[in-house]
């Protein structure tokens, strides 16, 4: 599904997303991307004049991929129980990332919210994504009254899981709280 990336600008973006990721947007240069996708800088200039500019064509790649995923979800699962199911195995199946680097989402936020960065409410919209696509399903499960606080609830479990796994460098935590979070899914299923 993954679809590989064939101009010298989407190879720039994928790889600064992936840079970003790992490095965080303050520890990441200019230099490190061009580097890392092989360009000289004056090509590089070409396609981007800034790194604020490179984030935010990182920033709406993630949200494509944010989108085509959920859409994928629902797609793929006939019940909302089971595509809130999905969300809650993406922690495991990214298990080995996020405790090396947290998620990619909340990283990224919570690093634009301490440089006051301007691109952090376009940031904040990733999570305002998965926000509403939970609230939906949730409602579809019947918590129509609740829904909202249940994807915020859902939101937040899996935040703390990222960075509680990344801090202590922990895979059977995520794994032994994935499936909490399944036993919570399936109480509230009933």
């Amino acid at each position: 599904m993954n679809k590989q990336p064939t101009s010298t600008r989407e190879r720039i973006v994928e790889t600064a997303d992936r840079l970003f990721y790992e490095h965080g947007y303050g520890h990441t240069s200019f230099a490190d991307i061009a580097a890392a996708v092989e360009l000289s800088r004056g090509n590089f200039y070409y396609h981007f004049k800034t790194k604020d500019e490179i984030l935010e064509a990182v920033i709406e790649l993630r949200r494509q991929k944010t989108q085509a995923m959920l859409d994928a979800w629902a797609a793929e699962a006939p019940q909302p129980a089971a595509r809130i199911g999905r969300f809650i195995d993406m922690m495991a199946m990214n298990a080995p990332a996020i405790r090396r680097n947290g998620c990619p989402v909340g990283t990224l936020c919570t690093e634009l919210a301490k440089l006051e960065h301007p691109a952090l409410p376009q940031a904040n919209t990733l999570f305002t994504l998965f926000r509403d696509w939970l609230r939906v399903q949730f409602e579809q499960l019947g918590a129509k009254a609740g829904a909202d606080g249940l994807a915020m609830h859902l939101l937040a479990r899996s935040q703390g899981i990222a960075t509680l796994a990344n801090a202590f460098d922990d895979g059977a935590f995520i794994k032994h709280e994935v499936s909490q979070l399944h036993k919570w899914l399936h109480a509230i299923a009933k």
